[in-house]
């Protein structure tokens, strides 16, 4: 499985972004796809995760209300659209796959993209 994430940028407080990460060499219905993101000298966070189905969906109480996370399975791609953006938000954020397990646990995942950054100027 590859994963590439890409459309971080930067951005002023207050605007959006929208990422997109391209999955390839599995049948990508068959995996949860999250988000994560990390910033420097943090732990890698829980942002957002989308069931195999797109069913379902879930979100870190720090972002909750302001991003939306959502797949196509027809294109093989996640999205994950970000507003409201704040200073906080600043990170790398990385697309990761699934299977089984926990959809908030890092370690759940199989599949990591190679992160993207995103910073929000204040």
């Amino acid at each position: 499985v590859q994963l590439q994430a890409f459309g971080g940028g930067l951005v002023q407080a207050g605007g959006s972004l929208t990422l997109s990460c391209a999955f390839s060499g599995r049948t990508f219905g068959r995996y949860a796809m999250g988000w994560f993101r990390q910033a420097p000298g943090k732990e890698r966070e829980f942002v957002s995760v989308v069931t195999w189905s797109g069913g379902s969906t879930y979100y870190g109480d720090s972002v909750k209300g302001r991003f939306t996370i959502s797949r196509d399975n027809a294109k093989n791609t996640v999205y994950l659209q970000m507003s409201s953006l704040k200073p906080e938000d600043t990170a790398v954020y990385y697309c990761a796959a699934k299977m089984s397990g926990s959809d908030f646990d890092r370690y759940a995942y199989n599949y990591w993209g190679q992160g993207t950054q995103v910073t929000v100027s204040s």
